[in-house]
């Protein structure tokens, strides 16, 4: 029996996400929206393609979270996009109180699934999903290490000249500004990058890596990414669907590890089937140990204005 996920918010990640989920076959999928037809049209159209596809996935588009029950993972996008002169943070408020209520009713539908967050600022809304469902923190996670890591892999592999499957990165931190890419921990084909470029040409990569996001929006002037975002989410829902005990860097909840508490933030995790099975903790050096630092208290000042 296929795996079910709901997917909280049809516009272009989520829409983006359900047609990766639905074309390789390893899940039935809901497609949820508040605005009616939305959703439904959109499931509509993909389950016509399933048959080009040859994919045996079943589809539904829905604004009623009864279609949800039983959900073994919910993805939770809906909320407002950014837009040019927009930082995450600035979506604080909004996104919050959607969050929110998209928490509240799809965990109580599905009390034994995985809730994945991508809504901006996704650390924060990890968090208040957290709270609100009351879940333990290993079945509520944010997506943004995988993001954040693929756009430094892709910006190497620029750099280099090499392919971008060759590329393992790491970023870790906040999926903000103040993020921290990881160079010492990343490598084309087990080779460091230190190795094969120099320190000015690194520091560049490590700037366009956290301006990523805001690079994009700044050229569609209307919306925000949502291609990579969603083939990211892809990625997890696929360690977890098939149990398949990934090493990712994800937005997850520290207790103590790095030297952080009760906050989330972006570290590596072994990702299966039951979300976050385990933190893996990395010794850092002292700049990265500052930066960290950095970015997990611009997380927490957020967390604090919510008074979570």
């Amino acid at each position: 029996m296929r795996k079910k996920v709901s997917v909280i918010g049809a516009g272009n990640v989520g829409a983006s996400l359900t047609q990766m989920l639905v074309q390789s076959g390893i899940c039935d999928v809901v497609l949820f929206d508040i605005s009616e037809g939305i959703a439904q049209g959109k499931a509509l159209d993909l389950a016509q393609a399933c048959p080009l596809w040859g994919s045996s996935s079943f589809i539904c588009g829905t604004s009623e979270y009864a279609h949800t029950a039983g959900s073994d993972v919910v993805v939770i996008t809906a909320g407002l996009a950014r837009k040019p002169g927009m930082s995450r943070d600035d979506l604080l408020f909004a996104n919050a109180k959607v969050v929110a209520e998209v928490t509240e009713k799809a965990a109580q539908v599905s009390p034994d699934a995985v809730i994945i967050v991508v809504t901006n600022p996704m650390d924060v809304m990890a968090q208040v999903s957290r709270k609100v469902s009351g879940f333990d923190s290993k079945k509520v996670v944010g997506m943004g290490g995988v993001l954040d890591s693929a756009r430094f892999r892709t910006f190497v592999a620029w750099e280099l000249g090499v392919s971008p499957e060759d590329v393992e990165a790491l970023v870790l931190g906040g999926h903000g500004d103040l993020m921290v890419p990881m160079p010492r921990f990343t490598t084309a084909r087990g080779v460091s990058i230190m190795e094969l470029t120099g320190k000015e040409r690194i520091d560049a990569l490590v700037e366009r890596t956290r301006n990523g996001g805001a690079e994009i929006v700044a050229f569609l002037k209307t919306g925000s990414a949502y291609y990579a975002p969603a083939a990211a989410t892809f990625q997890m829902v696929e360690a977890i669907v098939l149990d398949k005990k990934r090493m990712m860097p994800c937005s997850a909840y520290l207790d103590g590890e790095y030297g952080a508490k009760g906050v989330y933030t972006g570290v590596p995790v072994i990702m299966g089937g039951g979300g976050v099975e385990k933190i893996v903790q990395l010794e850092l050096n002292e700049q990265e140990k500052n930066d960290f630092v950095k970015s997990v208290d611009a997380v927490r000042s957020l967390v604090e204005k919510l008074k979570l």
